[in-house]
Formats: structure tokens, sequence, C-alpha cells
């Protein structure tokens, strides 16, 4: 009594009583429970909505193209707006590991969205010939991925790297005038203005969203039309031009035809493309997560320049311990945005002859890095870039003794002299300006001014 029977060209399958799927998904679900991982998970869910779009749209093409009645056109396109509004997510439970062409995902809308029709209008329709008209699942998954991808780049990881922008900027500007030890090698150097540090952040992060929004505008070049194998077989000519226009209604999106659906169903090099960027901007979070956490070691024995926001205790064996806990984990997914690189990476290899057979697990790992590098940029941004304090005090203690500091006498003494000056003020930990005027003769006056750490972050020779 918990089961009904359905059938499709393999013969009959057992289905939830319930189930708004159909054979097809429920063979999909039997043959693949492997991780657990549906194509519905919380940052595939897209994956989902945007499927929905597509049957939408190739509905009202089809019923402009005299191919489709307008009744059914109008029950496809009323049951697919609730997949699109993600209202069935129970009813996409397949496996992300799955088919390689996600044609289990592409027939599970399909059923999905006929029965419903009929559950809503007693209108049968078929999840073949009707939802799926026009359509292939080589052509279909392809388009989904990059509407997905191209959805959450532009409702979440933008608005989250414009943040992170605008939040280390203000900072950058608070902090103009606070002259620090450079480093290099994580060897002390000459000094730096702490806005300029932060500004070097910005400028890795403007850059990489440059890079980013030149792979969102080739997004939106899609490749429904090629059909199964590129060519178009068994869709209308104008099928593309008309679907094109029509998903652009619903979703808004400025959607073309691609140039090349052979290329696009065989080849996932745009999808290589965004998870490249991804990376890139990965490895620049890693890398403004690990000076944060430089920056803020100590509180006694370290750097200590800043002192990130204590946010909980540290140790569940060492009283008052905080830890940089935020940038821990930025660094964390950052470092899983780079593996998700590298799977795609070997995914997108395996576009044999005019159909890649891993399209799942591309989709799955581009949309977690697009979702994780967005919740990593939002946190950072408020609770580390926005809340740190500056250590003045520990500051101007470690540049008081940096024997760097000498680099510019160079042109006053010589290379070798101001090395012997810098070794002893090291050895001797003593200022370098005393060792220096000890060593020169020159007068202490003019040391002050020739070392004076703010005018040395400026740089250049004045003639």
């Amino acid at each position: 009594m918990k089961f009904r029977i359905e059938e499709d060209s393999l013969g009959k399958v057992r289905v939830p009583r319930n189930a708004l799927w159909g054979a097809q998904t429920q063979r999909a679900i039997d043959n693949f429970p492997i991780s657990g991982i549906s194509m519905n998970f919380p940052f595939t869910n897209t994956f989902i909505s945007m499927l929905g779009f597509v049957k939408d749209a190739a509905a009202r093409a089809n019923k402009n193209l005299k191919l489709l009645e307008a009744k059914k056109q109008k029950v496809i396109s009323r049951a697919a707006k609730e997949v699109w509004k993600n209202k069935h997510g129970k009813e996409f439970p397949i496996d992300v590991f799955q088919t390689g062409s996600g044609t289990s995902t592409n027939m599970n809308a399909n059923e999905v969205i006929a029965n419903l029709c009929f559950k809503t209008s007693k209108i049968k329709i078929h999840p073949n010939d009707d939802v799926n008209m026009s359509q292939s699942s080589n052509d279909v998954i392809p388009t989904v991925m990059n509407l997905a991808y191209y959805y959450d780049s532009v409702k979440k990881l933008m608005p989250a790297l414009d943040l992170l922008i605008d939040t280390i900027e203000k900072k950058a500007d608070s902090l103009k005038g606070v002259t620090k030890t450079g480093r290099t090698h994580l060897m002390d150097a000459m000094p730096v203005d702490m806005s300029d540090e932060l500004n070097a952040w910005n400028t890795q992060l403007k850059c990489s969203k440059e890079s980013i929004e030149v792979v969102l505008e080739k997004l939106l070049f899609i490749p429904q039309g090629g059909t199964a194998v590129g060519s178009g077989i068994n869709a209308h000519r104008r099928f593309s031009k008309e679907f094109s226009k029509e998903l652009s209604k619903l979703t808004g999106f400025k959607t073309k035809p691609s140039k090349d659906f052979f290329r696009n169903l065989s080849a996932q090099d745009l999808s290589v493309q965004l998870s490249g960027e991804l990376k890139n901007l990965a490895t620049i979070l890693l890398k403004i997560s690990n000076d944060l956490r430089w920056m803020n070691s100590g509180p006694l024995s370290g750097i200590s320049e800043i002192e990130l926001q204590a946010l909980q205790p540290g140790s569940s064996i060492m009283p008052g311990k905080v830890n940089p806990v935020i940038p821990e984990a930025v660094a964390m997914a950052s470092a899983d945005v780079i593996g998700n690189d590298v799977s795609i990476t070997v995914a997108a290899q395996s576009g044999n002859f005019q159909l890649n057979v891993m399209l799942p697990v591309i989709a799955y790992c581009n949309l977690k890095s697009v979702n994780i590098l967005a919740g990593s940029m939002n946190v950072l941004a408020k609770k580390a870039i926005k809340t740190f304090k500056v250590n003045h005090k520990k500051i101007e203690e470690s540049l008081s003794k940096n024997p760097i500091l000498v680099t510019a006498l160079n042109p006053v003494i010589g290379y070798q002299k101001a090395a012997a000056i810098a070794k002893k003020a090291y050895k001797e930990s003593r200022p370098v300006i005393d060792v220096a005027h000890e060593e020169t003769g020159i007068p202490i006056g003019r040391l002050r001014k020739l070392l004076d750490p703010s005018k040395l972050t400026k740089g250049g020779i004045k003639s």
C-alpha cells in the first residue's frame, strides 16, 4: 500500500506512493546510493531551480513554434514554476554521483513536472514527449550549469566580494599613517604603512573581481538547442532563439544561444575557467587569512600587531586562550575550493567526442566553491577585518629596534658599513640610530631624519 507501480522502457518499478517522480528517477535512486548528497543539496538547490526555469522556457518556446498545444504549455509552465520556486525540493533526491550526462536529474524534473500537471489539472503530460520536447539531457544540463553558476555568482559571490573590498578599503583608510615593520621571508624588512599593506589585498581582490566578471558574461551564451550531440536533432531550427528569448523574460538574464553547440556539449572549458578564477580568489583569501593570523599571533611571544575580535574560547584545556577562528575557517574553505578545482579539472577531461560525462560533479564542485567563498568573504569582512584592533605600542616597539632601517643609509655610508651596523644593533638589541651614530659619527638629528620610519614607507631617493 506504500508503493505504486510505474513503467518505463525497461519494465515496471515500485515507486513510493506519494512521490511525484516516476520510474526513471526511482531507478537512479536505487542505482546510486553513493554519497547522500543530492542535486538539491543546500548549495546546489539553485541547480534545481534553474532546471525548472529551463523546462518553463522550453514549453513556452515550443508553444510559440506551434509544436506544443497551448493548454499543455500552460500546465507545464505552471508546474515548472513550482520547481523553479523550489517548492518541491524533496522530490529531487538523486545522488550527485550518477550518470555522467545528468540524464537522471533531467528525467527527475520531467517526471515531477508531468505528475504535477496531472495532479493539478488532470491533463496527461508525457515526461519525454511534452516536458522534454526539443531537448536532450545533453543540452539541458550544461545550460542549467551555466545558469546556476551565473545566478549564485551574481546574487551571492559578487555582493560578498564587494563587501570585503569595501570593508578593507574603509579599514585601510582608518590606518593611514600607522607605520609598521615590513616583512619579507617572514623576516624584518623595511617599514610599510599599514594602509598600503591592506590596500594590496584590495588590489588583488579587485583584479579577481574583474576576471570573474569576464567569465560570467560568457555563461550567458547557453547551449540549449544542441540537443543530443550538438546538431539540434529533433528541435525546431528557431528553438534556441525562442528559448533564449523566453528564458530571458523569466529570469531577467540576458541569455543568448551559444555560438557553437558542439563545443558546449563536448567540452567544459568554461566551467574550468570559472573554477580557475574561484581558485585564484581562494588563494587571495588564504593570503589575507594567513597575514591576519601572523599579525594577530601572540599575544606575548608572537608578532601581536593586531588583536582580532575574541569570538569564542580557544581551548578546552588552556583557560583564557583565544584563537583566530575566522581566518582559520576561511583558510579551510579556501583549501576546499582549491580541491574542487582539481576535481573539476579531472572531470572536464572526460569530454569524450560529443559529450562530457562528468557534468553533475562539475556542477556540484563549482556551485560549492561559489557558495563557500561567498560565505567566507562575508564572515571575513564582518568578523575579522572590520573589528580588529591595532596594537600601536607593540608596533612602535618592534619598529624602533628594527636594524633593517639602516638600509636607508646605503646611499650615505655604503652597503658594507650599513650591514655591520645592522648586525651590531641586532646582536646588542639596541636601537639602530644609536649604533649608527657611534659607528659613523653622523649627528643623531640627521640620523632621525634619514631613518624616520614613516618617511621610509614612501620610498625613493630625493635628489
